[in-house]
């Protein structure tokens, strides 16, 4: 339980995790309160590691994309070394916001308000007339301190995941369990491009994604087209208390085209990834999957205390999968 929630908040979650035989949902007020969410934001999204996009979202070297998360303005950023950073997007004179729509940046970030320049690796290079009229540079502007504002990040299965605070323990560290568990997995694995991503707007908390993800005890009556092959009574529980939870099918029947093409398989599995395949809500807020022949990640923009936007995105063992396939899986994800 996070330590910086108020009494009431921890009151409440004391009853959430007491023995099963007595414990109780969380309060209403964790899904429909705002001042309630915005303090459990602060101590789980913001002090933690929280799912924010994925590499893909800016495939290319110069690629920028502006994101805004818990009110904070940020910039996803790849470099021409193709480094992909995060930080804050607002320039270090004003607090002007540097980039306003996704775009390729062909030299350097310009603020619009007076023009200070920065490199696609955050590095302030240009300042001008800062010491007048045709004077760039001034004694008491130290550039070398003055580039943009990093943002702590971490990037596993393409997800890039930040820690606002600063202060979390290493990614590596608080999911050493999950990393190992699929660790088979860490092999290159490359998205399937625009027809492989899709969005859904919820009008819910983020929070509630999160429990649906985390059990298949809904699939009967929520989802009957997909019980019928992937049954109930094939799947078993998985819990990392604090870290990640979901589930598992012993059942996964791959995808098959018109004349029985299948997706190419990722190289080495062990014989368990034949038939299984793994649903784990890494918390957060980000959902992922990964089976033989593809994986995905899903990603919960908490937009607002009672809406949730869902960043769907599907990937496969090689760069060239068959495209009719992967937009039949793709409408297969959606359903």
């Amino acid at each position: 339980m996070p330590d910086d929630l108020t009494p009431p908040l921890a009151a409440g979650l004391a009853d959430v995790m007491a023995p099963i035989n007595r414990a109780r949902g969380l309060p209403n007020a964790h899904y429909t309160d705002p001042a309630t969410i915005a303090a459990e934001n602060a101590a789980v999204l913001h002090a933690g590691w929280a799912a924010l996009a994925v590499g893909a979202d800016v495939p290319a070297p110069g690629d920028a994309k502006p994101i805004e998360f818990l009110g904070q303005p940020l910039l996803l950023l790849r470099d021409d070394h193709g480094t992909l950073r995060v930080f804050f997007n607002i320039c270090r004179h004003r607090g002007m916001i540097l980039v306003d729509q996704p775009r390729k940046i062909e030299g350097a970030i310009r603020c619009p308000y007076h023009s200070w320049c920065y490199a696609k690796d955050g590095r302030l290079v240009a300042t001008p007339h800062v010491g007048g009229p045709g004077q760039n540079t001034h004694e008491s502007i130290d550039r070398a301190t003055l580039g943009l504002a990093g943002v702590r990040s971490h990037i596993w299965r393409d997800v890039v995941f930040i820690n606002l605070s600063g202060d979390a323990p290493p990614f590596e560290e608080v999911h050493a369990d999950l990393l190992n568990r699929w660790a088979e997995f860490e092999q290159p694995m490359f998205h399937g491009g625009e027809d492989s991503r899709f969005t859904l707007d919820l009008a819910t908390n983020w929070k509630l994604a999160v429990e649906n993800y985390c059990e298949s005890y809904h699939l009967p009556w929520i989802h009957p087209s997909l019980n019928t092959y992937s049954r109930l009574e094939d799947h078993y529980h998985i819990e990392a208390p604090d870290r990640f939870s979901g589930q598992g099918t012993y059942v996964y029947r791959q995808l098959k085209g018109d004349n029985g093409e299948v997706f190419p398989d990722f190289a080495n599995l062990s014989e368990h990834w034949d038939a299984g395949a793994e649903y784990i809500s890494v918390f957060p807020n980000v959902l992922m999957g990964v089976h033989r022949d593809h994986a995905f990640a899903i990603v919960l923009e908490p937009v607002a205390h009672n809406r949730t936007r869902e960043h769907a995105h599907l990937y496969y063992p090689v760069s060239d999968s068959d495209a009719g396939l992967r937009a039949r899986n793709t409408a297969q994800w959606k359903e």
